[in-house]
């Protein structure tokens, strides 16, 4: 998959269509847009590398070590306290079930990304 694509699918989980709310590609949750996520730490998306800020990850519950040791395993902590994490070892692919699968999971795992959570 192409990164345009990747953008492309993105750009497709909050796009509203002729018949109101987003319908989104793949079985992907709609993601609300930039400007109704209630905090401004909130991440926008998924993607296939995240840079979390420390305050991005405490607002999503980054890192629960009972919850997060897969994703821990492609993660690393920097220097400021935020987190670089990959959401599988090789570009998403979104062709490949196994990575729509973890994207999938990661947006089960972490409702508030996209504003999608009702806290």
């Amino acid at each position: 998959m192409t990164p345009f694509r990747a953008a492309g699918d993105i750009a497709e989980q909050t796009a509203p269509t002729l018949a109101g709310p987003p319908s989104p590609p793949r079985g992907l949750p709609a993601l609300k847009l930039f400007q109704h996520i209630r905090a401004p730490e909130i991440p926008y998306y998924l993607g296939w590398l995240n840079y979390w800020s420390a305050a991005a990850a405490r607002a999503i519950g980054f890192p629960d070590p009972a919850r997060d040791a897969e994703l821990l395993s492609r993660s690393r902590r920097t220097a400021t306290g935020g987190w670089v994490v990959r959401l599988t070892e090789a570009p998403l692919d979104l062709d490949n079930p196994a990575h729509l699968d973890a994207l999938k999971r990661a947006y089960e795992r972490f409702p508030e990304i996209g504003g999608r959570s009702t806290l």
